[in-house]
């Protein structure tokens, strides 16, 4: 199929399919909400999921859910897999196959939050923090006066013993690896004071504890979770008032239909509007009060046409979306429906997460350990064809792989010497073929580049649901250029990236907000499939001088010391961009639609704009349901 069809073909689909399930009945769609004059109910019981442990734990007992009306409910489409959720018991968010997106990032508070889009830290369970000289030693003063929903006091144990435990089980436990590669200790102080000792200066490890996107350190009540086994417990019983919680939200019912979280009657919050401010900056603001959202019921998420169609009718407050076309159809058949950008393009936000053409490096699948063969794939994206195909236009260049945020410009423009060398936004055909050719490989009867021995250069693209636009339109433009190219979304996408089985990969970069380091640290040595990391190092790409070079990154302050920031970070890109261990594509966008048929207040505006994204799976989505405000 041409380039060309690709478009055409995906826009009638939708279109199609789009107008379909709008005519249908509310019965007859995946996942259907209450109606807006109708009372949220509680979903019927559903076949309970299949544990994610050995050691079976004791059923429930069954919670009454109380009535409350439509306009105090907030509804949203949220995670899923094919229409059911299956970590709906699921709220511990260490345990093996828990996902702080799909609900317990409103449950547990942080420390602190940071908004990228506002540049400045948000204290909140901790008042204020400070460092040594040396960057070695971190003491955090923690709010006084709050307490966990049974009633037990948050205070410094809880702290010390969620460090420490972490620092105990390493690659156990989500960022059990990424504490305990620099943590030597934490130890109280008072009941209100931790003093976390390093075992190296590491300025940034209060920035890697707040909320933030999807990384921040979840504090755990030390009298609950000291009795458990931080792997298999489910931490889901609302009979008993699990999960536990410092925050104004408590769990009320899962099933594999919906997820019923409640607003608390009290909140230590409320009320405190001049709150301590931090070693960055910020207070509570707005936030020092109950939100006025009393219920939230997230629901699995179905296919595209049939969000557009439930934000249409009004049963949904807010969904993700991806094709650009059908947001437009659908804002036009609404107008209570709005995108960050309001009804213009890009109707979202730049993303942490730039899209990159990956492989695997190490040559274990494919001639990818060689840096003229990732190169010449570079120039073989049409990058304005991919924006104008896969997006309508709505999408923007990045020649890196950390996001285009105002705090990150500096770096950026640090670089451009060695970006106007190495143009990774070049589409040039030619150069290509002169970098295949020089490698040893040439194009057989079919128009494929093969070696010497007949070897062709197969890139078989591994993908997400994010990428079904992009990702053929990609595969099509390589096999043009004579790659034997094709794109996929297997289901077992997820384990075939961590074990490093695929030849190309289609993903993002959850890296850097703030300063180069975080991308960096995606591209070290020491990183390559961290067990229980976050960040790492899938493209198996290894540089002993790169290495070394972030290395020293990792020392330096990233707010202090920006002129030997620049230059580390100049060192270290005039190696990469030379090696380009994956292609940059385009930026990523957040596209999500929501209705301010119930609620107001969103966080729109310019990327500059608002205090925080409105993605409702990233660690700080609970700053945005406390910000509404009913219509």
């Amino acid at each position: 199929m041409s380039i060309r069809n690709w478009k055409i073909l995906l826009f009638g689909l939708l279109s199609v399919s789009l107008v379909a399930v709008a005519a249908c009945s509310s019965e007859e769609e995946a996942a259907p909400a209450p109606a807006k004059e109708a009372p949220a109910k509680a979903a019927p019981a559903a076949t309970k999921a299949p544990e994610p442990t050995a050691t079976p734990e004791p059923e429930p007992a069954k919670v009454e859910v109380k009535e409350v009306a439509r306009e105090d409910t907030f509804i949203g489409y949220l995670g899923g897999a094919e229409g059911r959720f299956v970590d709906h018991e699921l709220w511990n968010p260490y345990a093996i196959g828990a996902n702080h997106q799909s609900g317990p990032n409103i449950i547990f508070e942080p420390l602190a939050f940071f908004s990228a889009f506002g540049n400045q830290m948000i204290p909140w369970l901790a008042a204020s923090w400070s460092w040594n000289d040396d960057y070695t030693v971190l003491t955090m003063k923690l709010r006084e006066g709050i307490n966990w929903s049974d009633g037990e006091e948050f205070n410094a144990d809880d702290v010390v013993y969620t460090l420490n435990t972490l620092k105990e089980l390493e690659e156990e436990v989500r960022w059990g690896t990424d504490v305990a590669k620099v943590l030597d200790n934490a130890a109280k102080v008072d009941s209100h004071t931790v003093k976390v000792t390093l075992t190296r200066p590491d300025p940034r490890f209060f920035f890697l504890l707040a909320y933030k996107f999807d990384i921040g350190v979840y504090m755990v009540p030390e009298h609950h979770y000291s009795k458990q086994d931080w792997t298999t417990f489910k931490d889901y019983d609302p009979a008993k008032g699990w999960p536990l919680t410092t925050g104004p939200w408590r769990v009320t019912k899962g099933t594999a239909e919906q997820k019923i979280i409640d607003r608390a009657d009290s909140w230590w919050g409320d009320g405190l509007t001049d709150a301590p401010k931090g070693a960055d900056g910020g207070g509570l603001g707005q936030f020092g009060r109950l939100p006025d959202v009393k219920r939230v019921i997230y629901l699995p998420t179905p296919d595209q046409t049939a969000r557009a169609a439930s934000l249409i009718k009004g049963e949904v407050d807010y969904s993700a979306m991806t094709t650009p076309s059908v947001i437009v159809e659908t804002l036009g058949q609404n107008s209570d429906l709005v995108t960050h950008t309001g009804t213009e393009s890009p109707f979202g936000y730049v993303d942490w997460w730039p899209v990159s053409l990956a492989f695997n490096d190490s040559g274990k699948f494919g001639p990818y350990d060689d840096k003229n063969v990732r190169w010449a794939f570079s120039y073989l994206l049409d990058r304005e064809e991919l924006r104008q195909i896969a997006y309508d236009g709505h999408a923007a260049f990045n020649p890196l792989t950390m996001p285009g945020y105002p705090p990150l410009q500096p770096y950026f423009e640090g670089v451009a010497d060695i970006l106007a060398k190495h143009d990774t936004t070049e589409y040039n055909p030619e150069k290509a073929a002169t970098l295949l050719e020089g490698a040893g490989f040439a194009k057989n009867s079919d128009g494929i580049y093969e070696d010497s021995g007949g070897n062709t250069i197969n890139c078989e693209i591994i993908g997400f649901s994010p990428w079904v636009d992009l990702g053929p339109v990609v595969a099509e433009q390589l096999t043009k250029g004579g790659i034997n190219a094709s794109y996929i979304q297997p289901p077992d996408a997820s384990s075939r990236m961590a074990e490093g089985n695929f030849e190309c990969l289609m993903f993002g970069h959850g890296g850097s907000v703030r300063d180069p380091y975080f991308t960096m640290k995606l591209y070290q040595s020491s990183s390559v499939n961290i067990p229980g990391g976050h960040q790492v190092n899938f493209y198996h790409w290894e540089n002993a001088e790169f290495d070394e070079l972030t290395d020293e990154v990792a020392k330096t302050h990233p707010i202090l010391s920006p002129e030997k920031n620049t230059e580390l970070f100049h060192k270290a890109m005039e190696i990469w961009l030379d090696e380009l261990p994956d292609v940059p594509v385009l930026e990523f966008y957040h596209r999500i639609i929501m209705s301010e048929a119930n609620w107001t207040n969103w966080p729109l505006g310019g990327q500059t704009s608002g205090y925080v994204n409105e993605a409702s799976w990233h660690l700080t989505w609970g700053l945005v349901l406390h910000g509404l405000k009913p219509s």
